[in-house]
């Protein structure tokens, strides 16, 4: 089934994009490897995350913000370049869960966002979106995703099955993003993102205040501050 999208231009990378590449994945970081997002913990409930797939390859992470809409990164959907958009709802596991469809794909003009309607209602707890003022310099934030837990080989040959938590501090909340936007920038705490964690949430104060969007692996990572581009999404999804 092909889906339906709204196109956008995507700028140049400042630095790297955190999908898993498909099929293959992004090279490893420098530095070699880290100890097994890297290291962080194993998540004990979903946080409405969901988990991309495109031609049944896991790609990136996501958040279910409304019964039939996912909120990710426009670098996933524009890497599915073409394919069939699926999604595992449900379940930690990235193997288990309810498989539900992309039907029409809105990509941000202005931010890595994208928002993808789905062909089935899931009944869930749906990810609470934040507003201005809901994250702030120096505020712990959580991150989700089930992306790679190496970069000492392919990101693909690791990412992780099972979802995973890591904390890190919030260092700015209007950076620029090399990958489009206005971001909320963080520093390694327990943890930090890697390939296949892009479009998954970043929670501060309750609230679903970003979306992954680049990383160096290592020490610093970059979530689209969807608390800027509240209007563009309710004006597609209505919430």
């Amino acid at each position: 089934m092909r889906i339906a999208r709204t196109a956008a231009v995507l700028s140049g990378l400042a630095f790297t994009a955190l999908a898993a590449a498909v099929p293959a994945a992004a090279a490893p970081a420098p530095g070699g490897a880290q100890p097994a997002i890297i290291d962080g913990s194993n998540a004990d409930s979903l946080h409405a995350a969901a988990r991309m797939f495109a031609g049944g390859q896991e790609i990136c992470s996501a958040t279910i913000i409304a019964p039939d809409w996912i909120l990710t990164a426009r670098h996933c959907t524009q890497g599915a370049d073409g394919q069939d958009i699926t999604f595992h709802v449900g379940d930690l596991d990235q193997t288990k869960g309810t498989e539900v469809k992309a039907t029409s794909v809105h990509e941000s003009p202005d931010a890595d966002i994208s928002l993808v309607q789905i062909d089935q209602q899931v009944q869930t707890d749906y990810a609470p979106l934040g507003s201005e003022g809901d994250v702030k310099v120096g505020d712990e934030a959580q991150v989700f995703g089930w992306g790679a837990t190496c970069t000492d080989k392919p990101e693909i040959e690791c990412q992780s099955q099972l979802l995973k938590v890591a904390k890190v501090s919030v260092n700015s909340v209007d950076c620029p993003d090399g990958a489009a936007g206005v971001s909320v920038c963080a520093d390694r705490g327990d943890g930090i993102t890697a390939g296949g964690d892009s479009g998954g949430p970043m929670y501060a104060n309750g609230k679903q205040v970003g979306v992954a969007s680049t990383s160096d692996r290592q020490s610093y990572t970059a979530y689209i501050n969807i608390t800027q581009y509240r209007d563009w999404i309710s004006s597609v999804a209505g919430v």
